[in-house]
């Protein structure tokens, strides 16, 4: 069986809107269509407006399958939606990548 390799393989997906029970299954098949064992998938989350639990429930299935498959996963540009959502959920140190905090404009 001859299958491309992910090896050396990035990919940046841009995640815009919201992540919630109505858009879920939209994003699931590009979620996981962009995983590949060896690559590295960035998601970046900071054009998400909204992130309910259908959405959590969404970022933790594809960490979980990225695991499973050797692929290297990033979250990263944390919108305020997310970070509100993972405070409240407490899931921030289970995908374990950094969060940056920006200062208000107020």
């Amino acid at each position: 069986m001859t299958e491309a390799s992910g090896e050396n393989l990035y990919r940046i997906l841009p995640l815009e809107g919201g992540l919630t029970i109505y858009s879920v299954s939209e994003h699931m098949g590009l979620l996981l269509r962009a995983l590949a064992p060896g690559a590295e998938v960035e998601l970046d989350l900071s054009a998400l407006d909204e992130l309910d639990c259908a959405g959590l429930q969404l970022l933790v299935l594809t960490k979980q399958e990225a695991s499973r498959q050797g692929c290297q996963l990033r979250l990263s540009h944390h919108s305020p939606a997310v970070i509100e959502a993972f405070e409240l959920s407490g899931l921030a140190s289970f995908f374990g990548d950094p969060i940056l905090i920006k200062p208000s404009d107020e």
